[in-house]
């Protein structure tokens, strides 16, 4: 199974046009990738540099077929004509898919920072490595504080899903609105989380449960034990990290440490001001 994860700033290069097709030919030239899960999606944002209002989600459906969509809208406000601009994580697979859950990160009141609402988008999909939870979330950026309590929160959302993996069904959980799918421990958690890997948020999401949840694993240093991670932001100059730094990360569970095969950076591609990030499992 192949899985990639990229912020791809609703389709904006560092040229500052916005080119879906240019994000899609990048990522069938990086690889045949089962899962692609992309942050920064907009439907209709017209106050988006270089955006036509386009709707984001159809446009990559039709370039990307025999895929599945699962859009999380994380922002969803009027757009001073009658319509909603939305603003989100998506992910497209072409696996099997389960049960999908769109969770609003929490989202306090800091009104020294700025902020914004944050989505975690979280699918089971049928791999051949088995039953696994794909969850995909972007950070927030300005506030440290805002970013380690959305890790609580996915934290804690991971542990009840773990909870969940061993629970028996019962007779009134076999149809109809009650129906209980597959909620599987084993997953991977990916996105553009907004602090470099030596920050203290990286070392609460490793941190161990030690109640029988899977633990997560940072599947760079899984594969590339004792390198410092490369950078995925800032390769290219931008305006909001000082120079080369990881923002990009893919978190693994337990049982896929060792199904892990293979870790890629695409630090060449300018179709975005992040890099795509990509993992192989066998």
């Amino acid at each position: 199974m192949k899985l990639l994860s990229w912020n791809i700033q609703w389709g904006r290069g560092m040229d500052g046009c916005v080119d879906l097709e240019r994000i899609v030919r990048t990522i069938s030239q990086l690889g045949n990738f089962d899962v692609i899960c992309l942050q920064e999606v907009a439907v209709n944002f017209p106050g988006l540099p270089g955006s036509l209002s386009e709707n984001q989600v159809t446009e990559l459906t039709k370039l990307l077929p025999g895929y599945t969509a699962l859009y999380g809208i994380a922002t969803d406000i009027p757009d001073s004509i009658g319509g909603r601009s939305q603003f989100g994580n998506a992910i497209f697979t072409r696996l099997p898919v389960g049960q999908v859950w769109r969770h609003l990160l929490p989202w306090r009141a800091e009104p020294a920072a700025p902020s914004m609402q944050r989505v975690l988008v979280e699918a089971v999909v049928e791999a051949d490595v088995g039953p696994l939870r794909i969850m995909t979330t972007h950070l927030e950026y300005y506030s440290q504080r805002q970013r380690e309590i959305q890790i609580e929160a996915i934290r804690n959302l991971h542990r009840e899903a773990c909870a969940m993996s061993k629970r028996q069904f019962l007779n009134e959980e076999r149809g109809g609105t009650f129906e209980v799918f597959s909620r599987p421990a084993q997953a991977i958690l990916c996105g553009d989380l907004n602090f470099p890997a030596t920050a203290t948020e990286h070392a609460k999401i490793l941190a161990p449960f030690n109640d029988g949840t899977a633990n997560f694993h940072d599947a760079w240093q899984v594969f590339h034990r004792g390198i410092p991670h490369a950078p995925t932001v800032g390769i290219h100059p931008v305006d909001f990290v000082l120079g080369p730094e990881c923002f990009d990360f893919i978190f693994i569970t337990d049982g896929l440490v060792n199904h892990l095969s293979a870790y890629g950076i695409d630090a060449r591609t300018e179709a975005s001001d992040h890099q795509p990030v990509w993992v192989e499992f066998k």
